[in-house]
């Protein structure tokens, strides 16, 4: 989706994507082929592309597929998206768990059977999404040595730190691949600012990407101020290569990027 946003300089676009694609972890795009895995893990988010891609991993996998999402302060946008989307447009949505809408995706267009979908409907943020997708999973007896975890693909990484953070100590522990299913791209456009590339539909406005981005790399960081162990200790400690802090100052210091974005919150 376009929201009209103003074309970026070459070196403040090249920043957003570089950024954005680090946010996104996805271990598959080094691998010939995808490992053997017993279980997906979808945290609920508003990401059509990504919702897909979850449902069409559990179900040509013919594993289960954990959904994890409750009501919380973004589920507004996944109400938006699958009411804007051709094919999901019918469901009802309003007032609804994320879970148990993605439940009735995975099911009623994705076709896997209800025995194989189990829905967390509690969590309303990253931290309660590994937290009970861990509790379901041990209650219900899912295999889960090896799994995929499939997330909104700003908050893949964070997402991959709290799982790791909620499984710490653990002999064994469970191996997680980290999934987005979609990794985002933008581009100028002559005709209407910037864009992302490709024919995706269901993402966010360009404006609020763009947000996400530059408020999510202080959370990822390992200090008092941040979510790492020296911190608020919601994840496990996160690398972040010098590349991708320079590029996150390059958009932070982009005073067109900056003023475009107005009065979003961006820490």
């Amino acid at each position: 989706m376009s929201d009209n946003f103003p074309a970026l300089s070459a070196d403040t676009l090249a920043a957003a994507n570089l950024v954005g694609a680090w946010l996104a972890q996805d271990d598959f795009s080094t691998l010939a082929q995808k490992p053997p895995f017993e279980v997906v893990v979808l945290a609920g988010n508003a990401v059509i592309p990504t919702i897909d891609a979850a449902c069409r991993l559990a179900a040509e996998a013919e594993v289960p597929l954990l959904i994890s999402g409750g009501i919380g302060h973004s589920t507004s946008f996944l109400y938006e998206a699958v009411r804007n989307d051709p094919r999901y447009g019918s469901l009802s949505v309003a007032g609804r768990a994320e879970a148990h809408i993605l439940a009735d995706i995975a099911h009623q267009y994705w076709h896997i059977p209800r025995e194989r979908i189990v829905a967390e409907a509690r969590s309303t943020n990253c931290g309660e999404n590994a937290r009970f997708s861990r509790e379901v999973l041990e209650a219900e007896g899912l295999a889960h040595r090896v799994g995929v975890v499939i997330q909104d693909p700003t908050m893949q990484r964070r997402t991959m730190a709290t799982f790791a953070r909620v499984w710490q100590g653990e002999d064994p522990l469970p191996r997680w691949y980290s999934y987005p299913g979609y990794v985002p791209q933008l581009h100028n456009t002559a005709e209407s600012g910037l864009a992302f590339s490709g024919a995706a539909q269901g993402l966010w406005p360009v404006g609020r990407y763009l947000a996400l981005l530059l408020g999510e790399l202080p959370r990822l960081q390992d200090s008092l101020q941040g979510y790492g162990p020296l911190g608020k200790d919601f994840i496990a400690h996160v690398d972040t290569p010098p590349q991708i802090v320079s590029a996150w100052h390059q958009l932070r210091e982009d005073s067109l990027l900056t003023h475009a974005l107005g009065d979003r919150t961006l820490g």
